[in-house]
């Protein structure tokens, strides 16, 4: 399998500040980034705009210098203390470049590689494929050369990763298929990690990946079926989408859902029944015909598709929590050396969680996600879950209380260290949020 065929594509990086890294960058490519999966199952939440950084020391020492598709990338211009409009930590920028897609024996990667082997089975070969795009992109290749609105939620800093006000780290590999579709390719795949300020539970991470699948025809290929060009687009997406499904998870009753996205139209999600009850697969559409406009495709039709790797990974291989991917211990490790999908997880043990309660008055630019990663920051993967217990109003003032769940995937946590965990989230919760301990 040709995984390194994304080596094609070097990092697309729009870092100013760094005179010797930006003359390594302009003499490449800039690929563009447009992604399917969470903008294709995305829910994006109601926020406000995040003034406050939360840089926190992390439990692993950080890599100062990363390389990803042969392009280095410094920390200082990824997590930039001195800039107000940068809210990426450093427990994010410990994620990057360690591409778990990339890893044959993970079970990320093992996904990932049955993926490709069906389309390369059924399409022969066609399907181009990068899996080695930098995540650093611009806000135009994020949002703007998707369509996304400009007053979308998803834009906010509550939601995304801002390197500074013009470059995130990508939120969707669909960031990429405006310049794929500029550069010619017909039929390609894009896989690599994706980054969103999020919630804190078992299926919610802030850094996961995705698969975007991107088919454009031409009017020979649809002219002869009698079928228009959006119900032919539609009708191969739907044949295309439902043998994938059965490859993964066998003869599974499927239905297709209408839905909208706004880069595809008409828009489906396919929805499988699975273990006694439906489960979304993925989200899929004909691409708006805008886009394909933009990237000199005048003539063409094409669709679309994106999926999240850990949510179906999770079901395939049942993994109960979405941080066992990131552990490096053997024994989870071991359990997929031999790179086959069958492979069910077998836990190797079970630490109990220990819950800390906090209380606090909030104020008019206070969000959950905010305070995910002030969590997150101290705590890094020992935090399981961040739940709202209790909110109330008392003379115009809210209060919310915040239980949090330690739990360590690997080892018992000691009183000791979780107290200490505890305080230093009070006193960072206060101090960065600017909230009111009760």
């Amino acid at each position: 399998m040709a995984t390194g065929i994304g080596r094609q594509t070097p990092c697309a990086l729009l870092l100013r500040t760094r005179p010797a890294l930006n003359h390594a960058l302009t003499s490449l490519a800039n690929p563009s980034l447009f992604s399917a999966r969470r903008l294709f199952s995305l829910s994006f939440s109601s926020s406000s705009l995040a003034t406050n950084k939360q840089h926190k020391r992390g439990p692993q020492p950080i890599l100062s210098l990363l390389e990803i598709g042969g392009v280095k990338i410094g920390k200082d211009d990824v997590v930039r203390e001195n800039d107000p409009t940068n809210n990426v930590t450093d427990s994010i920028f410990s994620k990057i470049g360690l591409q778990l897609h990339r890893r044959d024996n993970h079970p990320i990667g093992i996904l990932k590689n049955a993926i490709y082997d069906y389309f390369d089975a059924n399409y022969g070969g066609k399907f181009i494929k990068f899996d080695d795009i930098c995540p650093l992109v611009s806000v135009k290749e994020n949002f703007d050369d998707v369509l996304v609105p400009a007053n979308h939620v998803s834009r906010s800093y509550n939601d995304t990763y801002y390197v500074d006000a013009q470059t995130v780290l990508r939120c969707h590999t669909s960031a990429h298929q405006a310049e794929l579709l500029r550069r010619g390719h017909s039929h390609f795949l894009v896989t690599g990690d994706v980054y969103r300020r999020d919630s804190i539970d078992s299926t919610h991470y802030p850094v996961f990946h995705q698969m975007e699948g991107v088919r454009v025809f031409s009017p020979a290929e649809w002219i002869p079926s009698g079928l228009d060009a959006t119900s032919y687009a539609a009708t191969d997406l739907k044949k295309s989408l439902e043998g994938l499904a059965r490859r993964l998870f066998g003869a599974v009753e499927m239905r297709w859902v209408d839905t909208y996205f706004p880069f595809t139209n008409p828009s489906f999600e396919l929805e499988i029944y699975f273990q006694e009850k439906w489960m979304e697969v993925l989200g899929c559409g004909v691409t708006e015909q805008e886009i394909l406009r933009r990237n000199g495709r005048l003539d063409n039709i094409a669709w679309a598709f994106g999926l999240g790797l850990e949510r179906l990974a999770m079901v395939l291989f049942e993994i109960p929590d979405i941080r066992l991917f990131w552990l490096t211990d053997k024994r989870f490790t071991s359990q997929f050396s031999g790179g086959q999908l069958g492979v069910k997880f077998n836990p190797f043990s079970k630490f109990p969680p220990c819950y800390k309660d906090m209380s606090f008055w909030i104020n008019d630019s206070f969000t959950e996600n905010n305070l995910c990663e002030v969590v997150r920051g101290i705590a890094g993967d020992l935090v399981e879950e961040v739940r709202l217990i209790d909110n109330f109003n008392k003379k115009g003032m809210t209060s919310h209380c915040y239980r949090i769940a330690y739990r360590s995937m690997e080892r018992s946590l000691t009183d000791e260290e979780i107290n200490e965990l505890q305080l230093n989230v009070r006193e960072q919760v206060q101090s960065k949020l600017n909230v009111v301990l009760r």
